[in-house]
């Protein structure tokens, strides 16, 4: 493993650079910054679910439930099982996060609420698409404000009623729920609940009051936080990484770019060489003695979980690709047929390693966690060297044990009384793999 370098001696694309690192230096970082170097091993509380969020900027929410909500596993993932009333207490009463976008829909940390009413102000003129809409229905854009006001949290089945107090006419769901979604996105209106994961939405000065004080900050200084904020959650990235991570708001590369261009400037950020990689990369200054750091240790990260598809440390699967040499695609939207490791396969996190993906599906009538499928990466069932990043090749049942425990947790998280391994590929790790997860169930 090659060594971070303080000072590199020759410039990377004609750019000269601040720090040459490894690629363990800049995996084991994005881990650290990603909570992953103790997987399951912190404890869930409003000040370290704030914390997580404003490290990563955004937990992702996704509508599939086959085994659970997307940001509930998220969770699971860092802090073990947890009590998921507690945790809407804490996103919906004591509003330690809000709904809005940073890489697609996502909880944010309340903090970052000042940032993101820039993006909000501007969210008509940003997203052109709407122009011709808005022409079209700015009545129907009133109407829906004003029945929120009056009425208080509404969602888009409250629109699919005929009109409250004697109007005429129905609603429309489909206009009245495209008005919702504006009124939301531009900061009028802000998610006030969920009931059955359905959105209702407030006015935004009675979810979170501060907002309506918050004078917008410029462009400029947006996006020199939005690349500030980019590149602390991942360590060292390139630009295309940037680009991919926090990918909301969709603006012009060129007009992304001024952030970086900004920082580099002033010396906030720098340009450092990963080695093996030709590409350009950038870091915080202040962060560059930290990657080095995690560079030179001689142990990587300890533990094992598994990843939600939508998972933070995923949202740019090149980068996942290029740093950990693990393929990864979400098959959801794959025909059955073409599918290789099934529906909503769970990326195996090891020692700081993707070892391989698990298919799950949690019958909740049953109380039954059904585990379809565990497919382990080739080059681990071989024993050979981790293709990406790593600290030395895994010891095989250290690794299993690992999996199985994760799968009694998730068991656990999940209240599932029967968990059942249907298959294990390849077919020799399926005794040692189904010894492990009975060895667990006895404890």
């Amino acid at each position: 493993m090659t060594r971070a370098r303080a000072r590199a001696k020759t410039p990377a694309g004609g750019r000269a650079v601040a720090a040459t690192l490894s690629r363990e230096a800049v995996a084991a970082s994005f881990i650290e910054r990603q909570w992953l170097d103790r997987p399951r091993a912190r404890r869930l509380g409003p000040r370290s679910l704030a914390e997580f969020v404003e490290r990563t900027g955004g937990l992702q929410i996704d509508t599939i439930n086959v085994l659970e909500r997307a940001h509930y596993l998220t969770l699971w993932s860092r802090f073990g099982a947890y009590d998921r009333r507690r945790l809407d207490r804490m996103i919906y009463r004591q509003r330690t996060l809000f709904e809005y976008w940073s890489h697609a829909a996502c909880f944010v940390p309340r903090s970052h609420a000042p940032h993101w009413r820039r993006v909000m102000a501007d969210y008509r003129t940003q997203h052109v698409g709407w122009g011709s809409w808005l022409r079209k229905n700015a009545r129907l854009l009133r109407e829906v404000e004003a029945a929120v006001g009056e009425r208080g949290p509404l969602g888009n089945s409250d629109f699919a009623q005929p009109r409250p107090r004697g109007g005429t006419g129905w609603w429309g769901w489909k206009p009245a729920a495209h008005a919702l979604h504006f009124l939301w996105m531009s900061g009028r209106l802000l998610v006030s609940d969920r009931v059955h994961f359905q959105k209702r939405l407030d006015l935004a000065e009675r979810v979170l009051p501060e907002l309506a004080t918050v004078e917008p900050e410029t462009w400029p200084e947006f996006l020199r936080w939005h690349t500030r904020l980019s590149l602390a959650a991942m360590g060292a990235a390139t630009e295309t990484d940037l680009r991919m991570y926090l990918s909301f708001p969709r603006v012009p590369v060129a007009k992304r770019r001024q952030g970086l261009t900004s920082m580099l400037a002033s010396g906030e950020a720098v340009a450092v060489a990963v080695d093996g990689d030709s590409a350009r990369w950038y870091a915080l200054a202040a962060d560059v003695p930290a990657i080095q750091a995690a560079g030179r240790r001689r142990r990587g990260p300890r533990g094992t979980t598994l990843l939600s598809p939508f998972d933070s440390l995923l949202w740019h699967r090149d980068r996942v690709r290029r740093l950990f040499g693990f393929d990864y695609r979400v098959e959801i939207y794959t025909p059955g047929p073409k599918r290789v490791h099934g529906y909503y396969s769970l990326p195996i996190f090891h020692d700081g390693l993707l070892i391989g993906r698990l298919d799950a599906k949690n019958h909740r009538a049953d109380a039954h966690l059904e585990i379809r499928n565990v497919h382990f990466e080739s080059w681990f069932v071989k024993g050979e060297t981790p293709p990406g990043a790593h600290w030395g090749r895994p010891d095989r049942d250290t690794a299993i044990a690992g999996v199985a425990e994760s799968i009694r947790s998730l068991g656990e998280f999940l209240q599932a009384r029967r968990i059942t391994c249907l298959k294990v590929q390849p077919t020799t790790l399926t005794r040692p793999m189904k010894a492990a997860l009975e060895a667990h169930s006895d404890r």
